[in-house]
């Protein structure tokens, strides 16, 4: 009997030490990239994170200040891929930068602790036999149905209808009706596998009086979606991705129609393939009759608490009209230490052959370079260093430049930026720089000045405020605008923005533009949502009054 109790109490013991020991949690990720409203996380369903979830990003909070750093940013999560995801900027109060850090929300952290135990496999308490006495039949065991994993086949997402006005007000000839549809889709681990959906697109049926080739504003911000169907798997080193994306390792190269094909080597090395086309108008090097293909290898490693890297060496092929445009290399290096310092660069360099857009071709030489530099020595102030530098002229959309999406892109040369965070949640930020390659006899100054505040004398109106003056080897202009919200509890938002800017380039008649746009949304049930809003603009080619509405489904 003695022999038996002592068989026992060391089965026990090995059953103790088998259960899966604690899950680190994972509640702080690093912005990589930012575009159209939207911001890419590092860290994606195998850390936990999972469509809906809420996320603050804050500033740094002012000398003395008691309440802590200054929540400048409130994200929600739209689409999640295994290693990374796509969130929503619901409000922000200052321009995010790729380094910003997000934070989950503490009940949302609390449901990602949950779901990354349950993403790093089936943990079942192990049952313990014996010799004789055992009162659990070993078919009565196997017959046991096991819960599937919380992601497989998690279907999220919005689906709905809607209709865009435009009525010409300067004798263009602009009028037109467009109904679409719009998909919004969060669907992981589908039938089972490790295929996933995410992102959203629209499908547009028009009616449309003007030449085609007359795009609105709202025409030329809604070309800017993702939609990405994606493979990755733990049990494979295989990984894939195709649609309307970044290449993940890669986003300086923009967005592309097309796909990547990857293989995991170790740990810290993954190589692979992409090829696709070019739609996005705020891409440098924007032309969408262009098509590309290469190769990259990606080499990683460190921890976000504390030291880490990543870098991505590639080469690839262009053509424009399937006509020879240029060979090209490129390469992407991000270096950051917690939060107090972040290192990134990325460069294009290229042999390029003649086309109708460039008569000459201009040898083998750096083609676009872009590099920022981040020190954040208190929470109250940061500095950032930046240089930037096109060989040729980017062909962005001009019409974009009122937007912000373009400031990267206007002016060439060393720039230097500092960030202070004041009291009463409001921010000043400032940026200068000395532009070159214009071709005049003393360098211009480059300038960008704004405020933001995130609780306009506590009546919860959240405001931005831009000033911009650009001179670069392209163009030169300035541009204004003014973006203020108001969230009224998790069901209505409403949004105003004013713009104007000035812009005089060899790459545009559009010299002078103002524009107001004017958007609420509303999600009026559980299951559904809907929404309207005003576009204004007047320009020198286009003047023209653009209303829209939509209603959906939520699922």
């Amino acid at each position: 009997m003695r022999s038996a109790f002592i068989l026992v109490l060391a089965a026990l013991a090995s059953a103790i030490s088998a259960l899966p020991q604690p899950i680190q949690q994972r509640t702080t990720f690093r912005i990589k990239y930012v575009a159209g409203g939207v911001v890419y996380l590092d860290g994606g369903r195998t850390d936990g994170l999972a469509e809906k979830m809420k996320m603050t990003v804050r500033g740094t909070p002012a000398a003395g200040a008691a309440e802590g750093a200054p929540v400048i940013a409130e994200l929600e999560v739209v689409g999640v891929a295994q290693t990374s995801a796509v969130c929503e900027i619901k409000s922000s109060t200052t321009p995010l930068k790729p380094g910003d850090t997000a934070i989950l929300s503490i009940d949302d952290a609390q449901k990602s602790q949950v779901l990354r135990a349950a993403g790093g496999g089936n943990h079942y308490a192990q049952t313990i036999t014996f010799t004789e006495g055992d009162p659990i039949d070993e078919e009565a065991r196997a017959s046991v149905p096991r819960p599937p994993l919380p992601e497989v086949n998690r279907r999220r997402g919005r689906f709905g209808f809607e209709y865009y006005g435009i009525h010409d007000q300067g004798g263009s000839g602009l009028n037109s009706s467009n109904f679409g549809i719009v998909l919004r889709t969060d669907m992981t681990r589908i039938g089972g596998t490790y295929w996933n959906l995410s992102g959203y697109t629209r499908f547009r049926s028009s009616s449309r009086s003007s030449p085609a080739n007359q795009q609105t504003l709202t025409d030329l911000l809604n070309r800017t979606y993702h939609l990405t169907l994606s493979y990755a798997s733990p049990r494979s080193d295989w990984v894939a991705g195709f649609g309307r994306l970044y290449l993940p390792w890669a986003a300086s190269l923009s967005t592309l129609d097309g796909g990547y094909v990857g293989r995991r080597l170790n740990k810290s090395i993954t190589t692979g393939l992409f090829a696709g086309s070019t739609p996005d108008p705020t891409s440098w090097n924007y032309n969408p009759d262009r098509r590309m293909a290469g190769v990259f290898v990606n080499y990683e490693g460190g921890s976000y608490e504390g030291f880490r890297y990543s870098s991505t060496t590639g080469v690839g092929v262009s053509r424009l009209v399937w006509k020879p445009e240029r060979e090209f290399a490129f390469l992407e290096n991000s270096f950051s230490f917690r939060r107090m310092f972040s290192l990134y660069h990325n460069l294009e360099a290229d042999r390029s052959h003649p086309t109708v857009q460039r008569p000459t071709a201009a040898g083998t030489s750096v083609s676009r370079s872009f590099l920022t530099l981040r020190f954040e020595p208190a929470r109250f102030v940061s500095f950032d260093l930046n240089h930037n530098y096109f060989r040729d002229f980017p062909t962005f959309d001009s019409r974009l430049v009122g937007t912000g999406l373009l400031d990267r892109m206007l002016f060439q040369g060393y720039s230097g930026g500092v960030r202070f965070n004041l009291p009463r949640r409001v921010a000043v930020f400032a940026n200068l720089g000395r532009s070159s390659g214009t071709g005049e006899s003393r360098p211009s100054w480059n300038q960008l000045y704004g405020v933001t505040a995130a609780d306009i004398f506590r009546t919860g109106f959240r405001a931005d405020a831009h000033y911009s003056h650009f001179d670069s080897a392209f163009g030169r202009g300035n541009y204004k605008s003014l973006w203020i919200s108001r969230s009224l509890a998790e069901t209505l938002r409403l949004e105003f923005q004013l713009g104007q800017q000035n812009f005089k380039s060899a790459i545009t008649t559009q010299t002078q533009a103002r524009f107001a746009n004017g958007n609420v949304d509303w999600n009026f049930a559980r299951h559904y949502f809907t929404g309207g809003g005003v576009t204004v603009y007047r320009g020198q080619s286009q003047n023209y009054l653009q209303t829209y509405v939509n209603a959906g489904y939520r699922f």
